[in-house]
């Protein structure tokens, strides 16, 4: 003898509400291709689950009960819940739709990440994307909590419980006021820049780009005045073209033009960026975006690509704010 079921199983809803469709055991079956006992067996184990009758059985079939016309609502929003769920995960499985959770730190002005992300959407037009600021160590965390599906750094470094693959190279531009000395140059060397003062923003990438001039001005025996502001990227060129210092940014960002700003290349710095993701996250939406990411770093879709032995990290302080690592 079949051991009846303990809990309220897809088969039974199924059965149960064809059978009240049909208003027979056996023409449910006929309809579903399973045998009339299969269908009796079924609603009497769901009438044991639930201590009531859902059917009165008659010689021409069967009438719902009271509580089986009680029943047989709740029976049809579960399974209309269920199929629109099913469909949901299979549309989300085909990349069809979706959600991608991204994290940025370089500007999407132009360059490499402006021209992927672009190509995705158009590519994906249904997939939402979700886009959020913030340091390597930041995204790094976010990532390991899934809370980011991928995260696009500037650096190579290893992050632990992350993959890291190398995709692109930008050069690093000084940030001047459109009236100073130095726009009268086509590129600067640390020499120009040595007695200048700085601003940086207090977000990301603000400390790391105070990390980077300490490093690289240290090297000429100079101690950089350096002054953090809390304000975003847009005030901070504000105040560049007020002439309340100079600052640095990547190549990306320099398409992001600014009344009173002036950008100009520093002699052999240049940034590399990666993408960080987990390798437990089975979105099919970051897979998607990772193989395009690889496609156009291979073809050299972005025009800021380097050789990554010129690469210079921006700064190595970034690697240590893990303390995983």
């Amino acid at each position: 003898m079949a051991k009846r079921s303990s809990s309220i199983e897809l088969r039974h809803l199924r059965y149960f509400v064809a059978a009240a469709e049909y208003g027979s055991f056996r023409k449910a079956g006929d309809s579903m291709e399973i045998q009339k006992s299969a269908i009796s067996r079924s609603i009497r184990d769901l009438e044991d689950y639930l201590g009531a009758s859902l059917f009165q059985r008659y010689n021409g079939g069967v009438r719902l009960t009271l509580a089986g016309q009680r029943f047989l609502q709740r029976a049809r929003i579960a399974l209309r819940q269920i199929d629109e769920g099913a469909k949901d995960v299979a549309a989300i499985g085909r990349s069809h739709e979706g959600c991608i959770k991204v994290g940025i730190l370089s500007s999407l002005a132009s360059g490499f990440l402006f021209e992927l992300l672009r190509a995705y959407d158009k590519a994906h037009p249904s997939i939402l994307m979700e886009l959020m600021d913030g340091s390597p160590a930041e995204h790094a965390a976010a990532v390991r909590q899934f809370q980011l599906d991928v995260a696009f750094i500037i650096g190579t470094a290893e992050w632990s419980d992350c993959q890291t693959e190398y995709l692109w190279s930008e050069r690093i531009f000084a940030v001047l006021p459109s009236d100073h000395r130095l726009t009268a140059k086509a590129e600067l060397g640390w020499h120009d820049l040595a007695g200048e003062s700085f601003i940086v923003s207090d977000a990301a990438p603000g400390p790391a780009v105070h990390d980077y001039l300490v490093q690289r001005l240290a090297a000429l025996g100079r101690h950089p005045e350096i002054h953090v502001q809390l304000v975003g990227r847009d005030d901070l060129l504000s105040m560049v073209a007020m002439g309340r210092g100079l600052t640095l940014t990547s190549e990306a960002a320099t398409g992001a033009q600014m009344p009173g700003v002036a950008y100009r290349p520093i002699l052999n710095e240049v940034l590399s960026f990666s993408a960080i993701w987990s390798p437990r996250n089975d979105n099919p939406a970051c897979r998607r975006l990772l193989s395009l990411a690889r496609s156009m770093a291979r073809s050299g879709t972005a025009s800021l690509n380097f050789p990554i032995s010129t690469v210079s990290q921006f700064a190595s302080p970034l690697r240590r704010t893990d303390p995983s690592q």
